[in-house]
């Protein structure tokens, strides 16, 4: 049944593509974005943004704009956060107020103006370091490494006996480890969704996202995802900065994917109360990662891997998407060296500010680079 969808952070990376993924199905879709200059530059609508989305100009903190918006949906999409694991860590209070009391915010004006379902976007970072197996074959939830310092012999985790650890699939019951401020303000997103919920007669879900990328990311952000920020490197001439020894795990997910999740989420009654992982189920090493689209973007710029690691940063994390194809029915599709051929050609479009080095000096100047 079509109904009125509000999207907060709808004007965003994935918001846009959400908001098309649910017109395409033949729901209206109300966005609510602050435009921050972050990530939109110079706060106009961003172009790729259908002329049929309404868009209000908010703060997902401004009571009276998600009181007003949510008086006239059906249901809604929660995307509206900041994101960036590394400016989490110096920049708490906007970031918990955006993120923590943005989405209790929601909540509240939800309590006098239900609706249906509440989808809430959460994130991979919740779980710190991911699930891994032992010399012995046990599995292990609560992996960490030594304090991190230049030169160290070994990046990954070891048991109490030094020997390594091997990394495996994170499925959701893998215990929280929240190693960042945004981990935090993103575990506290999904719980206010669910405490939330049932009281009011609203269902809810939650969907983890693994690392998602595609055209249309914030390239001049250098809080964003891995592959934009390479991305606009690249672009720009300059060397990919690769964390540590480049050979740390992830999963990546296209956008398209990400949208189709959100949408299925919104509409299947077996979603209801879950928190599923959204990733394609294949991991990659950011080094590999970072060599594969200077190929596409046809650069002979290579990575300079920093030999250091940024606190918050986790070894190894990728996604067991097992519970979401068994219950959302959920399968990644998108080909990812066809789709980062995409990228690459979107990008060679577009005009990018690197960044990076600034943001690479505050997180030194600050103590969070080890």
């Amino acid at each position: 049944m079509a109904e009125t969808v509000l999207v907060t952070g709808g004007a965003g990376f994935i918001g846009r593509q959400v908001s098309r993924e649910l017109m395409n199905r033949g729901h209206k879709v109300i966005a609510l974005d602050a435009l921050i200059p972050q990530v939109h530059g110079d706060g106009r609508r961003p172009a790729d943004l259908s002329a049929e989305v309404e868009l209000i100009t908010a703060d997902v903190r401004d009571s009276d704009a998600v009181a007003g918006a949510v008086r006239r949906c059906d249901s809604v999409i929660h995307l509206a956060a900041e994101v960036g694991v590394g400016q989490s860590m110096y920049e708490v209070e906007r970031y918990t107020s955006v993120n923590d009391v943005g989405t209790a915010v929601l909540f509240e004006q939800l309590i006098d103006a239900p609706v249906r379902r509440v989808v809430t976007a959460s994130s991979m970072s919740i779980y710190g370091e991911g699930l891994y197996r032992s010399a012995d074959g046990a599995l292990v939830e609560d992996a960490s490494r030594a304090a991190l310092r230049d030169g160290q012999a070994t990046w990954e985790p070891v048991d109490a006996e030094g020997r390594p650890l091997e990394p495996v699939a994170t499925p959701e019951w893998k215990r929280p480890s929240l190693s960042s401020i945004y981990a935090l303000n993103k575990y506290v997103q999904e719980r206010t969704t669910h405490i939330m919920g049932a009281p009011y007669g609203i269902e809810s879900v939650c969907l983890r996202l693994f690392n998602v990328y595609g055209p249309g990311q914030a390239l001049s952000n250098p809080y964003t995802g891995v592959l934009a920020i390479f991305a606009s490197r690249l672009l720009n001439g300059q060397p990919p900065l690769v964390f540590e020894d480049g050979e740390q795990r992830r999963d990546f997910v296209h956008v398209n994917d990400v949208a189709r999740a959100f949408a299925d989420a919104l509409e299947l009654p077996q979603a209801v109360g879950g928190t599923f992982n959204i990733g394609s189920g294949q991991n990659r090493s950011v080094k590999e990662v970072a060599s594969a689209l200077a190929s596409a973007m046809n650069s002979d710029v290579e990575a300079e891997v920093v030999g250091k690691a940024r606190t918050g940063d986790i070894r190894h994390c990728f996604c067991d998407p097992t519970l979401s194809r068994e219950v959302l029915g959920f399968e990644a599709r998108e080909d990812f060296a066809k789709r980062l051929q995409e990228l690459a050609q979107w990008v060679s479009t577009q005009t990018a500010f690197d960044r990076v080095d600034a943001a690479r000096s505050e997180l030194e100047r600050r103590g969070l680079v080890a």
